[in-house]
C-alpha cells in the first residue's frame, strides 16, 4: 500500500470512489507517477515534480494542479466549477470529465518537461 492509498481509505466509501477516480485517470496519462503526500494530501508527482494534488473537503473535492498555468488556459472548460490560480473546486456530485481531468495533467506535465 501507498501513502495514498492509506490517505484514501480513512473516507467513507463514496468520497473515497471519487478520490481513487482521479488518481486512476492521472495515473494513465502518467504511468511511472509517483505517490506522496504533499502539503496534507495526496499528490502525484513525475520526475520528482509534483503535478496533481487532490483531497477531500466537507463540500468538495480539491484538485491541485501545482500551478495556475493550467487553470489560466482552461478557463472556458472550467466555468462549471469554482476555481483560484491554484485550485480547482469539485462538487461530489459534479465529477470532472475525465478529459477535462487528462487535459489539466497533460499540459502540467508538458511544463515540468519544458523547464
Amino acid at each position: 500500500m501507498s501513502v495514498i492509498d492509506d490517505y484514501i481509505k480513512k473516507f467513507d466509501p463514496n468520497k473515497r470512489k471519487e478520490l481513487e477516480r482521479i488518481r486512476k485517470i492521472a495515473k494513465e496519462v502518467v504511468p511511472d507517477a509517483q505517490d506522496s503526500i504533499s502539503y496534507g494530501m495526496p499528490t502525484l508527482k513525475y520526475k520528482g515534480t509534483s503535478f496533481l494534488g487532490f483531497n477531500i473537503h466537507a463540500h468538495h473535492i480539491g484538485i491541485y494542479p501545482y500551478g495556475g498555468e493550467e487553470i489560466e488556459k482552461l478557463q472556458d472548460k472550467l466555468r462549471e466549477y469554482k476555481y483560484s490560480t491554484g485550485a480547482i473546486q469539485v462538487p461530489f456530485d459534479k465529477p470532472i470529465p475525465e478529459n477535462l481531468l487528462k487535459e489539466i495533467i497533460t499540459l502540467r506535465i508538458a511544463r515540468i518537461e519544458n523547464n
